[in-house]
């Protein structure tokens, strides 16, 4: 019989227990050991979803309470020196690492640090994928050693309610890879050999723990690796023989390709590949893997929510069955981290969207339907794959799937419609001129604070406890508030404050034909952050105006410019759950086309500044470079397009946050957005050097603040940001701004930052104004 098993399960919990829990925990209304008690109710109910589906283990050290590489910085013994820790416990150590603190705030246990500013570790992109994870930091000092007991206790908890165990850590090669040298001209690869001996006595203690296998996940495998990286592969990988489980090595979300040989060669027990990136590989690593050794197929679709093709599945899967035998296992393609729980739970779906998709229980069941296919016959699951087939046909032949009109529309656009009229330095001047922004012009990136007033009065709207008008009344009660504190503030380019949005991609997907919606669709960004991602089930049009009244009534209320706020086609599609039946390419343009509407409309309502946000566009990038200029390409088309339906004098901004962007400016450059802003406070500027080396031609709005930290930065912390972004962008085309919305945030905290940073564009803007004269054409 073949071994089933998951590479990880969602953390959250159906409700989203642990973000409650969490949050609760922070704002110190509980203490922690109601929060373990949580994550233990959460861990035992989802290893009784992985026993429910005849998986062979259940999946351990895949629970975070924030974040997996968070754990593994603990685990590891390499917390960053400069947090200064001595006497606080490993909870308090966790979180402020994640969240940082400010002076002599107290943390979240309730005790007091006297370390100055602790700037939360820098957040990032997991691959291609929306997850945040924090980044370990490693100078050459970095040394590690055991250091945390949560794998280990995680196990005995699994142990003790009688469950197999298969143990899941980062590889440390992967671990090394994900963090950042601190040090100038240090290579991290060269903490290795003090890193290989802390992972040798891990495994040696998983064995003694009687774990028999353990998964580790080496994904950088399949990225273009440097040789030196490479090359440590094997030697690595031969010091961890000895006393320990056996290795499932792992990789995902991307295929091998010339990284094959070497993985397969590797001195491990097992190997994992991702099916579903990379299906035409499977059959060459199952010729090239050693007979003896394990391969585990990602045969089912971890990062997308369709019901898989079970029959196109079992094609894959019978020659190898053949081949391997019991040493064939089958699992998702990666961790089921990025899809929602349970199928079950939503009950607001039609019936015939519901059969077409699956979530992460659902998942697990179709890898057991296809272990007894395997194992006992097709007759063992005639009904499941039945079941499977008609969802399949229903599908491609549903009318709801498919518009004549979209597919005219697109076939008629002509191929400069992504092309604004003038250049950029045209169209500065007459910005410049038009909008009369001082030097130093300072705006936010979009949204304020959803209080829990704001998030009941949405939900009483929906639920029709609240009507139009009286809902309509208390969405611009509070726009008329966000924009006089605005301008109380001193900030030179206004939002309206986005209280009627409940994300920014769901709210616009609600508005969209093609999409829908689940009520408990919940998958983890970061932290206690979740999101409910759209689902693109069909071709995507706009049947009417979207923002064009909120953002009209909030230019009423003010002589300041007020920007249009739209969320951009890129980041629109990343962060949905995208249809698999057409090029992701074309479900991005039909996207653009909507968002063209959007844009025409809103200046022709006479809004100057239109922001479309693209934090995702760096996030879209293929893992392999080879495929990276077709994926620029279409994007970035899809941008301009977008972008290009005003005349010269409308800017146009966009927003990109949490991403490494040096190696792809020349395609952000090509954008042409009139101004962009992005995420720099926590790389304390690092972000922005590229920026300045590549002589980036446009305006630019790097964030002083870094706002998924509950600390306020001072006035002078800002003010060196900003003096470090006059170094390398030239004076007259640089933006104050935070790193991203505040919708997080609460008020006081809000307010506070925002003066802050005012002053301090306030104090530069003293100091240099005598050299270059506000609101003339430059």
């Amino acid at each position: 019989m073949n071994t089933t098993h998951t590479l990880g399960f969602p953390r959250i919990g159906l409700k989203r227990e642990l973000k409650f829990a969490l949050e609760a925990f922070w704002r110190g209304e509980t203490r922690a050991d109601a929060l373990h008690e949580t994550a233990r109710a959460l861990r035992a109910r989802h290893w009784d979803i992985q026993r429910a589906a005849s998986l062979s283990f259940v999946t351990v050290g895949d629970f975070a309470l924030y974040d997996h590489v968070l754990d593994h910085i603990q685990l590891l013994g390499c917390e960053p020196a400069r947090f200064g820790f001595t006497e606080e416990d490993e909870l308090t150590r966790h979180f402020i690492m994640a969240r940082g603190v400010h002076g002599q705030s107290p943390s979240c246990c309730g005790a007091h640090h006297d370390h100055g500013d602790q700037r939360a570790l820098e957040m990032t992109k997991w691959f291609d994928t929306n997850y945040h994870y924090l980044v370990p930091e490693f100078t050459p000092e970095t040394r590690f050693k055991p250091s945390s007991e949560r794998l280990f206790d995680q196990v005995a908890e699994a142990q003790a309610l009688g469950h197999p165990v298969k143990a899941v850590l980062i590889g440390p090669l992967t671990f090394l890879w994900l963090g950042k040298a601190k040090t100038e001209g240090f290579d991290r690869l060269d903490l290795l050999e003090h890193l290989l001996p802390v992972y040798g006595e891990l495994l040696a203690r998983l064995r003694r723990q009687g774990v028999e296998w353990v998964q580790l996940d080496e994904p950088i495998l399949g990225l273009d690796l440097p040789e030196r990286w490479r090359q440590a592969f094997e030697g690595a990988y031969a010091r961890l023989a000895g006393e320990r489980p056996k290795i499932l090595l792992t990789t995902y979300f991307s295929a091998l390709a010339d990284n094959l040989r070497l993985t397969c060669q590797l001195p491990v027990d097992g190997l994992h590949v991702d099916a579903v990136r990379a299906p035409d590989e499977l059959a060459r690593v199952a010729d090239w893997l050693p007979a003896h050794k394990v391969l585990s197929a990602g045969i089912i679709d971890g990062r997308n929510i369709w019901r898989a093709d079970l029959d196109a599945a079992l094609a894959q899967l019978r020659p190898l069955a053949e081949q391997r035998g019991e040493r064939l296992w089958l699992a998702p393609s990666c961790s089921l981290l990025h899809v929602p729980i349970d199928l079950a739970a939503e009950d607001g779906l039609d019936a015939e969207l519901k059969s077409w998709l699956a979530f992460a229980r659902q998942k697990l069941d179709e890898i057991n339907v296809l272990r007894l296919a395997l194992s006992e016959g097709e007759d063992a699951v005639h009904d499941a794959l039945a079941e499977a087939r008609a969802a399949l046909t229903a599908r491609r032949a549903s009318p709801r799937v498919h518009d004549d009109k979209v597919a005219a529309r697109l076939a008629a656009l002509p191929e400069n419609a992504d092309r604004r009229a003038a250049p950029f330095a045209e169209r500065q001047r007459l910005q410049h001129t038009a909008l009369g922004l001082p030097l130093l012009p300072t705006t936010t990136i979009g949204s304020f604070p959803q209080t829990q007033e704001l998030r009941k009065a949405r939900a009483a709207f929906k639920r029709g406890e609240l009507d139009q008008a009286a809902y309509e009344a208390r969405m611009k009660e509070e726009i008329a508030q966000v924009v006089q504190k605005q301008e109380a503030l001193g900030l030179d380019v206004l939002v309206h404050g986005e209280p009627e949005r409940n994300d920014m991609v769901e709210y616009f997907g609600e508005q969209l034909a093609g999409f829908a919606f689940t009520r408990n669709g919940w998958v983890q960004s970061y932290g206690s952050r979740c999101v409910k991602p759209p689902v693109i089930f069909g071709d995507v049009s706009r049947p009417a105006p979207m923002t064009v009244g909120w953002t009209t009534f909030a230019q009423s209320l003010t002589e300041k410019p007020m920007k249009g706020m739209l969320t951009g086609p890129v980041t629109i599609l990343q962060w949905s759950f995208v249809r698999d039946d057409q090029p992701r390419k074309t479900t991005c343009e039909q996207i653009a086309l909507a968002i063209r509407d959007e844009v025409a409309d809103l200046a022709r309502a006479g809004i100057r500044i239109i922001q479309i946000d693209e934090p995702a566009f760096r996030e879209g990038l293929p893992l392999r470079r080879a495929q990276w200029q077709d994926y620029l390409d279409w994007a970035g088309r899809c941008f301009r397009i977008s972008a290009s339906a005003v005349e010269d004098a409308t800017q146009i901004h966009t927003h990109m946050c949490y991403s490494e962007f040096n190696d792809i400016l020349p395609a952000i450059a090509a954008l042409d957005a009139d101004v962009i802003t992005i995420e720099t406070s926590r790389s304390d500027m690092e972000l922005l050097k590229g920026f300045g080396a590549f002589h980036y031609p446009n305006e630019i709005g790097p964030g002083v603040w870094d706002i998924h930290s509950p600390r306020v930065p001072s006035v002078e912390e800002m003010e060196r940001l900003l003096r470090k972004a006059c170094e390398v962008i030239p004076l007259k085309n640089l933006w104050v701004n935070p790193d991203c919305g505040l919708k997080t945030r609460g008020w006081a905290e809000t307010e506070a930052g925002l003066r802050n940073m005012v002053s301090a564009a306030q104090r530069l803007r003293n100091e240099r104004a005598p050299t270059l004269a506000p609101s003339k054409p430059v």
